[in-house]
């Protein structure tokens, strides 16, 4: 839809996970005030709101696709009919014609995979994937040790809000850091925040680990402030994957995409199948640190490689060579006054 028009693309990104946002922080809101009054009513509007929502959304979804030429191209070219008539299927034809089918389907989910693994946009993707091992993510794992560890429910409530406050905040830090310094640049400074984060909020969870209150706290703190750089970094990977999958292969990269993220979102719960005792928390949470912190170096070296570099090193030793010219000549104009004034 948007064309080779980088900037167009990402604040479409940008504006469609700022809807999804708001819905997630406005929905449950709506529903808790109506719940509030009757649990009946509420069960009602969410049923209604749903049903409601699939007549608007295939309407949407038509209104798109009818006004956007592109989405009405074909991927690929039409398989040329055979007319020869298919001779009748004995039991044993069958059964080689059901092998023959699945065969097909083993080779061409193989070479999904291996189309994935070795395309340029690996690197960010599986970052990105990485990403949904967590349990620091205010959900259903996070809020059930929350409430253990002394808060309450409206406690909970203001910390999801604001976290969901700084997603929102990150739909328009994304776009702006991204137009400043490339998508490439703004994901490896959004995935370094994310992580430096997560760090210091654990190191307070686990330091006052005797002091559950300040420890559940510092891990909200250090979640929340996270959030920031968990949604910029995934609206730059978005783009540079949106950048680099050629149309023909964009569905097979994606469903791989999404079966790796659904695999690892997977873990994330069996995590708190084994540890499921609300004192053994600090594990799960220290993995999905771990996993932060393993997307992060993965998207490092895929910046390293496509860069050739991290930082701008020749920009840092002129800075600090313009700092000892002026030293040097600051020195030499003391020198000066000084001997002038000894004569």
């Amino acid at each position: 839809m948007a064309g080779k028009d980088k900037v167009v693309l990402g604040a479409m990104n940008a504006q469609m996970r700022r809807i999804d946002l708001l819905c997630k922080l406005f929905g449950p809101l709506f529903i808790a005030l109506i719940d509030g009054a009757s649990t009946e009513v509420a069960i009602i509007v969410n049923f209604a709101m749903n049903v409601a929502s699939i007549a608007i959304e295939y309407l949407a979804i038509a209104e798109v696709y009818y006004r956007v030429p592109e989405l009405q191209r074909p991927k690929s070219k039409p398989r040329e009919a055979n007319n020869a008539p298919e001779p009748s299927q004995e039991p044993d034809s069958r059964v080689a014609h059901n092998w023959r089918h699945a065969k097909v389907f083993m080779k061409k989910h193989i070479a999904d995979f291996s189309l994935y693994f070795q395309h340029r946009a690996f690197l960010p993707s599986i970052a990105g994937a990485l990403l949904y091992l967590t349990v620091l993510n205010f959900g259903g794992q996070m809020v059930t040790y929350l409430l253990s560890a002394g808060y309450n429910a409206t406690h909970v409530g203001i910390a999801r809000t604001l976290s969901v406050s700084f997603e929102v905040l990150a739909t328009w830090v994304a776009p702006w850091s991204m137009n400043k310094i490339g998508p490439v640049r703004a994901g490896l400074w959004s995935s370094s925040w994310q992580v430096v984060m997560l760090v210091v909020g654990s190191i307070v969870f686990c330091v006052f680990e005797d002091f559950p209150v300040v420890s559940a706290s510092g891990l909200v703190i250090g979640t929340t402030l996270s959030r920031v750089g968990l949604r910029s970094f995934d609206l730059c990977i978005q783009l540079i994957v949106q950048e680099d999958i050629e149309a023909e292969n964009r569905g097979a990269f994606s469903s791989v995409e999404a079966a790796w993220q659904n695999a690892f979102e997977l873990l994330s719960y069996v995590q708190t199948v084994i540890f499921f005792r609300p004192q053994q928390f600090k594990w799960p949470a220290l993995i999905s640190v771990g996993a932060v912190a393993s997307a992060s170096l993965a998207y490092t070296v895929f910046v390293y490689t496509r860069r050739g570099h991290l930082l701008h090193l020749e920009k840092v030793s002129t800075c600090f060579g313009t700092e000892k010219r002026r030293q040097s000549e600051t020195e030499r104009g003391i020198r000066r006054v000084t001997w002038n004034d000894g004569l």
